[in-house]
């Protein structure tokens, strides 16, 4: 029991903390979507996971992050951003909020799948003070589709002819490539600010 409510846990915790704490920044690929697909194979393997309880709360904690990222936005606003990252991560702030401008709405939905948006396009809608009810349906709407689809979406698979047998070969080979180009990006990002 102890290790499926840890299972939900760690899930749910790299999840919010991918845009809630900018982890997603510096290892956006261990936050995101390989995670979420990963999960759901793993889930679908284990006794004793609730896919719905591990869907539902990955995109309650998709959800919180996003809200955490628009409000620090709001409240901090574009100098306390600038202040914590490097020549690197301005260039992926401005094309944020290249996007924001362009998608308003919208670009809080699709952020959820693009790695660098999902981590500043919440901030960037806070200071550039979207309207809070619009950021709470297009987040709710983002959270939906991506926390919990793609959860699903991994469960599903382990379903589909062959998968079951190689399910956690899958998964590792996904984290393992996960976890590489996580590195490379903190090392990338450890030499712009140095």
């Amino acid at each position: 029991m102890a290790g499926i409510v840890g299972f939900y846990l760690l899930i749910w915790g790299l999840v919010f903390a991918g845009t809630g704490l900018f982890v997603g920044a510096f290892i956006p690929f261990i936050t995101g979507d390989t995670l979420l697909f990963a999960s759901g194979l793993i889930a679908a393997d284990l006794a004793g996971i609730d896919i719905v309880v591990l869907a539902i709360g990955t995109g309650i904690a998709a959800f919180m992050g996003d809200q955490m990222g628009f409000v620090m936005g709001r409240n901090l606003g574009r100098p306390y951003l600038d202040a914590r990252t490097g020549p690197r991560m301005k260039k992926i702030v401005v094309a944020a909020e290249k996007m924001y401008e362009r998608y308003g709405w919208w670009s809080i939905v699709v952020a959820r799948f693009v790695p660098w948006a999902r981590v500043f396009v919440p901030w960037v809608a806070g200071i550039g003070r979207m309207n809070y009810h619009r950021f709470l349906t297009s987040n709710f709407t983002g959270a939906l589709l991506w926390g919990v689809g793609l959860t699903f979406a991994g469960w599903g698979a382990y379903f589909i002819p062959g998968v079951k047998s190689v399910a956690y070969v899958i998964a590792g080979v996904v984290i393992g490539i996960s976890v590489i180009a996580g590195f490379r990006t903190w090392r990338a990002n450890r030499k712009d600010i140095a």
